[in-house]
């Protein structure tokens, strides 16, 4: 990193203006009824109504802001107010940054690096308020200097949309951190939150959450037992045509024929459409009076939740427990291999624009991926298929795997995000956001298939192929890679998998049909899988 000392300032900082104050920011529970306001537009809730990704129409900012034209100013404002830890990265990046010697650089990185995590905490404990410009980009870019990335780079990052305009669940950690910190999005977690009997506010937020689960669950029950209904009256309808209609009879006039044979069978068929009608009535008013029973829950428990404002500590908490989430993540993203290094700066920055994760570049490669893997968004409740698009958390770092952090709230596994991590400045973007995807699928059928994860469904066929190969390792690295290949070059006609795991992957996690239909055409290979399905299709046992 010799050439960023070129863009170091001496003078830059040590002016003797130093300000040991801490700025608390705006109030949380001033903040909780914008959160609540713009819940939708920050993805919060899921819409089972939308069946696609938005076009992305606006790229760029046809004004970018200007934040980084005046580095100096910049590295001033974002390290004012965050006490005696930003003393010491300044310290050690001036240190890190001028010294000549590898073996003392080598000792000043991993000092920068852990010095900079902490203080990059205690401005995440702001990112719940307002947030200026210089922290922001901070949090969200890891742009701590500006002159430490090439001018065309830094007018490429000022030109970056700014607010989720098309209220996608794509986020960039500032935002991601306001809606935890706001109650908008709950905190990260895989395990079961002990929560002590005096902390009521989070008590009551835990059986809120499971309400809503049951809420949407029943909701979705509802919609599935109506569509049913539906279908059945649809039936009755072309069986009640065919039981209708009469042929004249030769040589009487105004005489019909008597009922035949078709229509015989058309009666038969009424009788039984009628019983399934009577006993889906019966199931629906069943769900109908659970639905309202929820539905009354939800009500009283959010009139609770708005009457206990809580304290701001809790919220600063899940805050902060979120941060370390995000660093966790990160460090899986960037693998034991990869750069840890957080800052960016030109020596690391090597993605050319289509590769940096930006949300329009992601919303884009998502709506790409799902054009392909039509399911890989689904979840199936109860017979019923939901598409649920997970959180995307966009995190600064040199990474190249994106991972899933959460198939799903356990709390909630009808209607409930995952959520994905995907590192921002990859080799490869769209292999990044497949690692993710994949990573989801397998954890979404491994609990569906739950004790039988490794017999049945996706991963389990997967799984006994991996013990017949007699294969070493994480057996879920080795889907991943395969699904990455699945999408990349199969789904063109280049064949690069197992056959056995070509055909568990045809069966369970299926291309397009427009896809299927143009695969069938290049190879006997995927013609046979073609056919599969045909005769699938026909039996009762698709």
């Amino acid at each position: 990193m010799n050439e960023l000392e070129t863009y170091w300032d001496d003078n830059t900082w040590d002016d003797g203006s130093w300000d040991d104050g801490v700025t608390t920011g705006t109030e949380i529970g001033d903040l909780r009824a914008e959160a609540d306001a713009g819940a939708a537009s920050e993805g919060g809730d899921v819409d089972l109504s939308r069946t696609a990704f938005p076009e992305v129409t606006k790229r760029f900012e046809p004004e970018p802001h200007r934040f980084f034209e005046e580095p100096a100013v910049y590295y001033k404002t974002a390290l004012t107010d965050e006490g005696e830890i930003a003393h010491r990265v300044h310290s050690l990046l001036q240190k890190f940054l001028t010294v000549t010697d590898p073996k003392d650089r080598s000792i000043f990185r991993p000092q920068l690096i852990s010095a900079y995590w902490e203080f990059l905490r205690g401005v995440a404990r702001k990112a719940a308020g307002t947030l200026g410009g210089p922290k922001k980009y901070m949090l969200r870019f890891n742009i701590l200097h500006p002159g430490f990335v090439k001018q065309e780079t830094k007018e490429f990052f000022s030109a970056f949309v700014d607010e989720n305009e098309l209220s996608q669940p794509i986020y960039y950690v500032d935002e991601w951190l306001k809606a935890v910190g706001t109650g908008v999005i709950a905190p990260s977690t895989t395990d079961e939150v002990k929560v002590a009997r005096s902390n009521t506010k989070m008590r009551l937020q835990q059986h809120l959450e499971k309400a809503v689960g049951k809420l949407e669950g029943s909701r979705t029950m509802l919609r599935a037992k109506n569509r049913q209904r539906r279908e059945l009256e649809q039936s009755l309808l072309v069986f009640t045509e065919t039981a209708l209609k009469h042929s004249p009879l030769d040589g009487l006039e105004g005489i019909s024929e008597v009922y035949g044979e078709e229509q015989r069978r058309a009666f038969s068929e009424i009788q039984g459409i009628i019983k399934e009608l009577l006993k889906h009535d019966r199931e629906l008013n069943t769900l109908i009076r659970d639905y309202y029973h929820a539905e009354g829950d939800v009500k009283v428990l959010r009139e609770k939740a708005s009457v206990d404002s809580g304290d701001d500590v809790l919220d600063l908490q899940a805050v902060e427990s979120e941060f370390d989430t995000i660093r966790q993540a990160i460090k899986m993203t960037v693998g034991r291999q990869g750069n840890h290094y957080p800052i960016l700066a030109k020596e690391y920055f090597q993605c050319g624009n289509a590769d940096v994760g930006f949300r329009e570049n992601v919303l884009e490669i998502l709506a790409r991926i799902e054009a392909i893997d039509t399911e890989a968004f689904c979840r199936v409740h109860k017979n019923s298929v939901n598409r649920i698009v997970p959180h995307v958390v966009l995190v600064p770092c040199y990474g190249d795997n994106g991972i899933c952090w959460e198939p799903f709230d356990k709390r909630n596994r009808a209607t409930s995000r995952g959520r994905i991590f995907i590192p921002m400045y990859p080799r490869n973007l769209y292999v990044a956001l497949l690692s993710a995807v994949a990573d989801l699928r397998w954890q979404v059928a491994k609990e569906k298939a739950s004790y039988y994860w490794m017999e049945e469904g996706l991963t389990g066929h997967y799984y006994q192929w991996y013990l017949a190969q007699k294969l070493k390792g994480d057996v879920k690295e080795f889907f991943i890679q395969d699904y990455i290949l699945w999408m990349t070059k199969e789904a063109d006609g280049i064949q690069k998998l197992d056959k056995t795991v070509r055909g568990t992957f045809w069966r369970h996690m299926p291309f397009a049909q427009d896809v299927k239909e143009r695969l069938k055409t290049r190879s006997y290979v995927y013609q046979e899988l073609y056919q599969r399905d045909l005769n699938r299709a026909m039996s009762d046992g698709y």
